[in-house]
């Protein structure tokens, strides 16, 4: 059933049948490059990855990472949502997506959708956004929905600082 929908978009809590997508998403190159390699190599590990992230997230905030599908076809695409980490004083706005459906505005459609959500069903005035110093791609687009870079954060498990970015009070 979908959290959210968007005009070409569904977004959904994962499901653990949703582990086949989520291992091909997590070993794209391009999130091991800005997000970090989450060592998860097979199914099982992808299983795993859900119940301890997105699973837990929604049981302890009611929120957390929500699969990303094309409205036409159910095709999933990546992932975009809300993380409430213990080192940051607000949910942050995380998201991912395939290579392959990059470059054609559905990154910048599901934050829209998520940021909406997040301040008239969640009530939440403030939230943050990470992104690795050289991802130009994410700096962009949160900029396009209304985030300020706020400084450089020393982020727990990145040997680099992140950048960190603001949006509302």
């Amino acid at each position: 059933m979908p959290i959210l929908s968007s005009e070409r978009l569904l977004l959904r809590e994962f499901i653990l049948e949703d582990a086949p997508f989520v291992l091909e998403l997590l070993n794209e190159p391009a999130f091991h490059q800005y997000i970090g390699d989450k060592g998860v190599r097979d199914v099982a590990g992808a299983e795993n990855y859900l119940r301890q992230g997105p699973l837990t997230m929604y049981a302890q905030h009611g929120f957390g990472l929500w699969l990303v599908a094309l409205k036409d076809g159910d095709t999933p695409i990546g992932s975009c949502g809300l993380l409430q980490r213990d080192y940051l004083a607000h949910p942050d706005i995380g998201y991912a997506y395939l290579t392959r459906f990059t470059g054609q505005g559905y990154a910048h459609e599901a934050a829209l959708a998520v940021l909406r959500h997040a301040r008239e069903h969640l009530k939440i005035p403030t939230l943050h956004a990470l992104t690795a110093q050289e991802n130009t791609a994410s700096m962009k687009l949160l900029g396009k929905i209304g985030f300020s870079f706020t400084r450089l954060f020393d982020q727990p498990g990145y040997a680099e600082p992140s950048r960190l970015f603001t949006s509302g009070s």
